[in-house]
């Protein structure tokens, strides 16, 4: 069944409540299709009236926002043996090298890297733990958490359902082809968002990349010279 589907069998609370708990849990560290859920929830909520949409990305932010949180707190107290102890459990998300561009974004970026890997699958994943493992004060993480969450979670419950509300008109108009069109319009908006997060990232890892290391035999050859 899929999931929009899925959502319309359940109460409205419980909507607003999975979806909390959802994206809360991914933003823990545990891989979990809280974006998929989001944006159902979001189409949901412009076709249906008994699901209110300030509420829906309030809970959101909130789970978003807590999450993160207490990521950052297990991060901070389990330290680099808890990414080798996620790397085994699942290797696909905690390999080294994604642990490796996760880390150098956060050292190049530092806040930056917080606010925007909200809208980044594998940074949204990685952001409070490994904030926490490299000790960022917890002050300038909860304010890059709280902004990036709200711009993420309400921005795309925002946008979803005004896309839904649009396509609705136009599903009445027109034809299927106005609702294809609307969610694409949505979708190509946040895509937008992503892919300057991801070349940031990619970016900042190229040019750690291309820096020789201290001590090194190319470093220290370029010191003596």
């Amino acid at each position: 069944m899929h999931v929009q589907e899925w959502l319309e069998t359940i109460p409205a609370v419980a909507v607003y409540a999975l979806v909390g708990l959802v994206i809360g849990v991914e933003s823990l560290g545990i891989p979990l299709p809280g974006e998929i859920v989001l944006v159902s929830s979001a189409l949901l909520a412009s076709q249906h009236g008994h699901i209110n949409p300030y509420v829906l990305g309030a809970c959101a932010t909130v789970g978003a926002v807590v999450g993160d949180s207490i990521g950052y707190a297990i991060g901070r107290k389990g330290g680099r043996p808890l990414l080798e102890k996620l790397g085994r459990k699942f290797p696909k998300h905690f390999s080294e090298a994604n642990i490796g561009l996760a880390e150098r974004s956060f050292e190049k970026w530092g806040m930056w890297a917080v606010f925007f890997g909200r809208f980044v699958a594998l940074l949204r994943i990685f952001a409070g733990p490994l904030a926490g493992v490299l000790r960022m004060p917890y002050w300038k993480f909860l304010i890059a958490n709280v902004f990036g969450g709200l711009l993420w979670a309400g921005g795309t419950t925002a946008v979803i359902y005004t896309v839904g509300v649009v396509a609705e008109a136009w599903l009445k108009r027109f034809s299927w082809l106005g609702l294809v069109l609307a969610v694409l319009i949505g979708l190509g908006s946040l895509l937008i968002l992503k892919n300057r997060a991801k070349k940031a990232a990619a970016a900042a890892s190229a040019r750690t990349a291309t820096e020789p290391e201290t001590g090194s035999p190319a470093a220290e050859a370029a010191g003596r010279n």
